[in-house]
């Protein structure tokens, strides 16, 4: 990841690992599948890019076995350093300020990494330099403007103040130089980027506890930017919390969009 001094949502926050465990939950299988399906196994050589949590560079290793090398970089290692298990290699590394960590790689994979990038296009064009003849990438990043709502079932007074602090929150990404509509530009950005046999799909998780874990850790993560600029109130938080808490909110994550490809 890059500008660890506007990220929004800081890894060394304790609230960090537990957005760590929703994003497990609630994306690996997602993530697996599709590692699955471009054929990743003994012998490659894979960057993660983005390393915040570990559990995909984890079973990256396991798949690859020990003919294969897993690299995993970010600008902050704090949580990856903890549960990163061996043989990962972790690497301290700004995806679109440092030129790539090496060429010639088999794989290289980003979740929820480069929306948040502002100079996403020079992070992109690294990742595909990186790759061998041949190689596969595979970017999957959020829509949030897809599906822009905590609570697509506005049903009640619960159900609106959540929307209005997931409008607030949005409005912190944004400032911050989110992209709040990359997820969508994925395929044409692949393709634009010389890759070939590109495709894509989404994910939409909606109604499940991991959803109330990761709303729960990103408001307690950002409330205290909420209240500086004005977009909520203390109360208004802690009232939000307590209707989360009660666990019948049908809570949503904004859509992810998996695009993959191969280089020529």
């Amino acid at each position: 990841m890059t500008h660890l001094d506007g990220y929004l949502l800081d890894n060394r926050r304790t609230e960090a690992g537990r957005r760590f465990d929703a994003f497990t939950e609630l994306f690996d299988p997602f993530t697996f599948r599709h590692l699955e399906r471009l054929g990743v196994g003994p012998g490659w050589r894979c960057w993660e890019v983005g390393a915040g949590g570990t559990s995909v560079v984890n079973r990256l290793a396991r798949t690859v076995g020990p003919t294969g090398h897993v690299l995993a970089t970010d600008i902050d290692l704090t949580w990856a350093a903890s549960t990163a298990r061996p043989p990962v290699e972790l690497l301290q590394h700004d995806v679109a300020a440092d030129p790539p960590p090496g060429q010639g790689f088999d794989l290289v994979h980003a979740r929820l990494v480069l929306v948040h990038v502002p100079e996403r296009e020079q992070a992109l064009a690294s990742m595909v330099k990186s790759l061998r003849p041949g190689g596969r990438l595979l970017i999957e990043d959020a829509d949030p403007a897809l599906q822009p709502l905590a609570c697509p079932d506005e049903s009640g007074p619960a159900q609106q103040l959540a929307n209005r602090l997931r409008t607030g929150f949005r409005s912190l990404l944004a400032e911050r130089g989110a992209d709040l509509a990359y997820g969508r530009t994925l395929p044409r950005l692949l393709r634009s980027s010389g890759l070939v046999q590109v495709e894509a799909d989404g994910y939409f998780p909606l109604a499940s506890a991991a959803c109330t874990a990761l709303e729960t850790a990103t408001i307690g993560q950002v409330r205290d930017r909420l209240v500086a600029a004005g977009l909520a109130s203390d109360e208004e938080i802690d009232r939000h919390l307590a209707n989360v808490a009660q666990g019948d909110m049908d809570l949503a994550t904004a859509p992810l969009i998996s695009a993959w490809g191969r280089k020529p």
